[in-house]
């Protein structure tokens, strides 16, 4: 299932920045999140990042 901006942004609303690559993945999962979009953030660098911005930067740069 590919995750659409719609459910990027309500993913990125509910994080309190900043947010590690760690704090992702946990929330993903916590969050009922697909398996295919789990390895993407798995493969985030493991910085902060410290906003959503930037976090979707990185997110985009995955895809």
């Amino acid at each position: 299932m590919t995750v659409t901006g719609v459910q990027w942004q309500a993913f990125l609303a509910g994080l309190d920045y900043p947010v590690s690559r760690a704090d992702l993945v946990r929330w993903w999962q916590e969050n009922g999140g697909s398996t295919e979009t789990l390895q993407l953030l798995k493969a985030l660098p493991a910085e902060e990042f410290t906003s959503p911005t930037e976090l979707r930067a990185a997110l985009d740069a995955q895809d």
